[in-house]
């Protein structure tokens, strides 16, 4: 599969991570491994008309419905994708953590490890617009625009939490729950509730999470020879618990993901699980 990232419209960069397209040849069977990235999304694909997806794996579960235009929330297990051996392109929006909220003015929560049809949330026939545009930039321009319209009239935003965000992203080798809260001044019953329903999963979890992507990323650099030191420069408790959470989020262990990344065998995508 070929990936390309897409330059993001500027009044969509406080809400938007990334966005990208992707394209299959067909002439082989493609399975992907998707871990998870802390982040909900769109996703539009397509092979004449229809899904590419044969089925989605998790550890709980098995789903063989995703439609060809759908929103998804956070993941809290890693998944593998299986495709039909057919051609197929995907053009996915990456959404920041709060955007569920911001964007589309839903409860976050209610799409954790799960997807709804992107019709639920657009007044016309998008999906019907996407499966007919002459090319990909025609594609990308009716999604952007749709989000655009969505920015205009959102009226859903938590300036607290959003904080609790930068903060996390920002020290995610060593913050904690305790510390959000006493930051922002808020109870830890009410932080709770309301970073749930922001961004779709708990702090303690997301915090969890987000140093696992940091380990990704680090893991990608080559910056640590020895993943016992990158388990030490994330300040994680002990040997163990590096290694179960890394197990936890990907599927794998650190020395398999650590060789997967070389081998460039996980997929960028963020399917839901």
């Amino acid at each position: 599969m070929k990936y390309k990232f897409v330059a993001i419209p500027k009044i969509l960069q406080e809400h938007v991570e990334a966005i990208t397209v992707a394209e299959h040849n067909g002439e082989t069977n493609l399975v992907t491994n998707v871990y998870m990235n802390a982040l909900p999304g769109i996703v539009f694909q397509h092979n004449n008309g229809r899904s590419p997806i044969d089925n989605i794996t998790t550890a709980s579960g098995y789903r063989a419905d995703t439609p060809t235009l759908f929103v998804y929330g956070q993941m809290t297990e890693p998944s593998v994708v299986s495709y039909k051996t057919a051609p197929f392109t995907t053009t996915q929006i990456f959404l920041k953590p709060h955007a569920l909220q911001t964007l589309l003015g839903i409860n976050a929560a209610a799409l954790t490890n799960n997807w709804v049809e992107l019709r639920e949330f657009s007044a016309g026939d998008l999906n019907m617009q996407m499966l007919e545009a002459r090319n990909e930039q025609v594609r990308l321009t009716l999604l952007t625009n749709f989000l655009a319209s969505k920015l205009k009239k959102a009226t859903a935003y938590d300036p607290l939490i959003e904080e609790s965000l930068r903060i996390i992203h920002n020290n995610v080798s060593c913050v904690t729950v305790k510390y959000l809260f006493e930051c922002l001044n808020l109870s830890e019953r009410q932080f709770e509730k309301r970073f749930n329903q922001t961004v779709g999963l708990n702090p303690q979890f997301y915090i969890r999470l987000k140093r696992f992507n940091e380990a990704v990323q680090l893991m990608q650099t080559r910056r640590f020879e020895k993943l016992t030191d990158l388990a030490h420069h994330l300040n994680f408790y002990d040997q163990s618990h590096f290694i179960r959470d890394i197990k936890a989020f990907s599927g794998v262990t650190p020395k398999s993901l650590f060789r997967c990344y070389a081998k460039k065998s996980f997929s960028k995508a963020g399917f839901p699980s």
